[in-house]
């Protein structure tokens, strides 16, 4: 089943339609679909690559604009359904040592959703369910998310064909190697 949900998304990449069914895949992969938009960038930019920036800016607004509905039914469901089950179980307390954490360090998590294969709607919908900072959420989803689409935009623009054998078979290697040289960059910097 999966295997044909990623086939039909690539055949949208593909089709008349490809820019506005780019943004919905990019807008609903933020909260509950499972599919990344990042299948659908790179058939469209190997096939238009005077549109790669364009692209790029779409699905990092889609991308954003479902994260924020992400954010909301962490927040809207998390009180009518999963507050109920915690105080049944006799769990708030758990979960709110769990909010203190991650809200410490949400920003870095939604850097790190945003950039590396770690689904990105974990962390929108747990971003709404902590009440992380909205400002900060959004802030951290616009960086990674715009990070993540422009450099694979790029890359594809910059190598074309080529690429995309290598895109599709390590990208997330790639993406997750640079995301902990990055934190490795800034623990060193806070070391020193």
């Amino acid at each position: 089943m999966l295997r044909r949900l990623y086939d039909g998304t690539l055949r949208l990449a593909e089709g008349p339609y490809a820019l506005p069914a780019l943004a919905a895949v990019a807008f609903v992969e933020s909260s509950v679909f499972p599919i990344p938009p990042h299948v659908m960038i790179i058939p469209m930019v190997i096939a238009a690559p005077h549109r790669a920036w364009l692209i790029a800016v779409v699905c990092t607004l889609a991308s954003v604009l479902g994260g924020v509905l992400g954010y909301w039914i962490g927040a809207e469901l998390f009180q009518s359904v999963g507050q109920p089950v915690l105080d049944f179980y006799g769990k708030a307390e758990k979960f709110a040592e769990f909010q203190a954490r991650f809200n410490e360090y949400g920003a870095w998590a939604v850097l790190m959703a945003g950039i590396t294969p770690f689904p990105y709607k974990v962390i929108t919908i747990t971003s709404g369910a902590t009440g992380l900072n909205f400002t900060v959420f959004l802030t951290a989803s616009l960086m990674a998310r715009a990070f993540i689409f422009f450099l694979l935009a790029g890359l594809l623009w910059k190598f074309g064909p080529p690429i995309r054998d290598f895109v599709e078979r390590r990208f997330g290697l790639v993406t997750t190697a640079f995301f902990v040289l990055l934190i490795g960059g800034f623990a060193v910097v806070r070391l020193l």
